[in-house]
């Protein structure tokens, strides 16, 4: 790897945005890596709602997981949180490392939109992408689990939040921390547009956002199910990241274990996967509320015949704990008014116990040719195209997941396992880690990750600073140095990250309210060499200070970070 790309690549893990992962895959694990040796994670198992988990089942410890997640932080996607830059900026940045067609394949923020599905909804409106047309975009940054609970403290919160890929690593890792689930059967899977994580468990399970897919789930064609489906149904993935490495689908190299990669395949796919049965074809109509008008359903109420349209049956689902694909359509159909029943057959319309018990005799598989053909022979009715809608049930009961090919790919195991185990304590994973920094790249970028200056450089930490927090900046535009570090010391000296140094970049520090003397001043400094850089600027780091020296300016604060006395020269990274 040359230098600047090693360079670059440190200073990305600090900041981590969506385009910095693209580029590094690595540092998609490392992230999940840093969250593994935050102690906020590992004070979760002394809430009491995880009372007795040692005594759950792995699903159950998982669900319990969930709704910790679920109660403690919300999806967000505000794309202003982390401010803005532009095309011409991040391409210059990155020159010699990737090009703008590569980025484009892959990426919404330089012109990825999708397949036919996404042009259809007009993704980039649905993202809010829309409002940063030509050559600015946001900055699409991913969260650490301290960054994630620093949310609470901005305005018009009241808990924590992050964007997917937070999400998905910040499950990965409770599910090891908390839920005792090995490293090793959890995969994180990054699209263009979203982020998930397969945990290889039971039939498997998909953590999406803030919630979690069984298989069952995956099929039951509810409006969850169906936004759960869209990114794996329409993106292909990009980068695969485990325990043992990542494959990503744009780069000749993958770190990743290759039989591991092997069984996540096999897996995931059949996850995917489900024969087509009566049950499966209701909770196919009901995810295709289009096709309904195509059915009707009979039953016999007081020993006589009764029709009623599909769509009418799936809108007493609203609402009724019954389901007309179940064990509870006795219940359901309990429920339906007398006034809505049709003593003769629907004109135009398939009768759906019809084809319901023909799937159940016959036992079809649509992927052969004969047994599709079965079916479509049985298919009628005036209002759909018989074959379109036998290639719709075939893409609900078969995803094909569009995985990096690993035919293609140069599979390396020149790194050291990361040898992280569930009996091991944090202190010991972080010894670990230490010990293989040399000999693993994940390992090694995680405690950039982490944000620690006493186990990094401090350059890598002062780039991404400087260069790439830009909401400090724009919010206090009005205000002169000394005005600015007023208001610095009116916030509470306390950092949103635990122990020695460990600090918070400047928007972090800005939109959070608060940080450790060290870290206001490299937010002043942000703000005043984003007006003008001039020499010296410098920032000296004693036992109990810190001092900004800022041409003749010069502003101190009280700091508590324990790192050694230094001086880091800003004008030269």
């Amino acid at each position: 790897m040359s230098d600047a790309r090693q360079q670059e690549q440190k200073s990305a893990a600090v900041t981590l945005s969506d385009m910095e992962l693209f580029i590094f895959p690595e540092l998609m694990y490392s992230l999940v890596l840093a969250n593994i040796m935050s102690p906020r994670i590992w004070r979760w198992r002394d809430d009491p709602w995880f009372d007795g988990l040692d005594r759950m089942r792995p699903y159950r410890r998982i669900t319990r997981i969930k709704q910790y997640i679920m109660d403690h932080y919300i999806f967000n996607l505000d794309l202003d949180t982390w401010g803005l830059t532009t095309k011409a900026r991040e391409l210059d940045r990155f020159e010699g490392i990737i090009d703008a067609d590569t980025l484009a394949q892959s990426n919404a923020l330089f012109g990825y939109e999708g397949d036919r599905y996404y042009f259809d909804i007009d993704i980039r409106r649905h993202f809010g992408l829309d409002q940063y047309e030509g050559e600015t975009i946001p900055y699409w940054k991913t969260e650490t689990v301290e960054a994630m609970d620093g949310f609470k403290f901005r305005p018009n919160y009241e808990t924590g939040a992050g964007e997917c890929v937070s999400l998905a690593t910040l499950y990965a890792a409770a599910l090891f921390v908390v839920g005792g689930i090995p490293l090793e059967d959890i995969f994180l899977m990054a699209t263009p547009l979203h982020s998930q994580n397969f945990v290889d468990l039971d039939d498997g399970i998909l953590t999406n956002n803030r919630r979690l897919v069984t298989k069952n789930m995956w099929f039951n064609g509810t409006a969850l199910s169906a936004q759960a489906r869209r990114a794996l149904e329409n993106e292909r993935v990009t980068i695969v990241a485990h325990a043992t490495g990542c494959i990503h689908t744009v780069y000749e190299d993958a770190t990743i274990d290759p039989a591991a990669y092997e069984r996540f395949g096999t897996r995931v796919s059949d996850f995917l996967s489900t024969p087509v049965t009566g049950e499966l074809l209701g909770n196919f109509l009901r995810h295709h509320g289009n096709l309904q008008p195509c059915f009707q359903f009979n039953f016999v109420r007081h020993g006589v015949d009764h029709y009623i349209a599909m769509e009418r049956v799936f809108a007493y689902e609203h609402g009724s704990p019954y389901r007309i694909t179940d064990n509870s359509r006795k219940k359901l159909l309990e429920d339906v008014d007398s006034e809505e029943l049709m003593h003769d057959p629907l004109p135009g319309r398939m009768v759906f116990n019809d084809v319901e018990a023909l799937i159940k005799q016959k036992r079809l598989d649509l992927r052969k040719p004969e047994d599709a053909d079965v079916l479509r022979a049985h298919f009628s009715g005036e209002c759909c195209e018989t074959g379109a809608m036998l290639e719709k049930l075939l893409a609900f009961c078969h995803v094909v997941p569009r995985l990096p090919d690993a035919d293609q790919k140069q599979f390396s195991d020149g790194h050291a396992p990361l040898g992280v185990d569930l009996d091991m304590s944090r202190e010991e994973i972080m010894a670990r880690l230490e010990s293989i920094r040399q000999k693993n790249l994940m390992a090694d970028m995680a405690f950039y990750a982490y944000r620690d200056l006493s186990r990094t450089e401090p350059a890598p930490f002062l780039k991404a600073a400087l260069q790439r927090n830009p909401v400090a900046a724009a919010s206090t535009s009005e205000l002169d140095g000394a005005a600015l570090a007023a208001q610095l010391e009116t916030m509470p000296n306390e950092s949103i990250y635990d122990g020695p140094g460990r600090l918070a970049q400047p928007d972090e520090v800005w939109n959070c309210g608060r940080g450790d003397g060290i870290e206001k001043a490299v937010l002043l400094a942000d703000v005043l060499l984003s007006r003008e850089a001039r020499a010296p600027a410098s920032i000296a780091i004693t036992a109990s200070t810190v001092t900004l020296q800022y041409g003749d300016d010069t502003y101190q604060f009280e700091t508590s970070k324990q790192l050694p006395d230094q001086t880091w020269d800003l004008l030269d990274l």
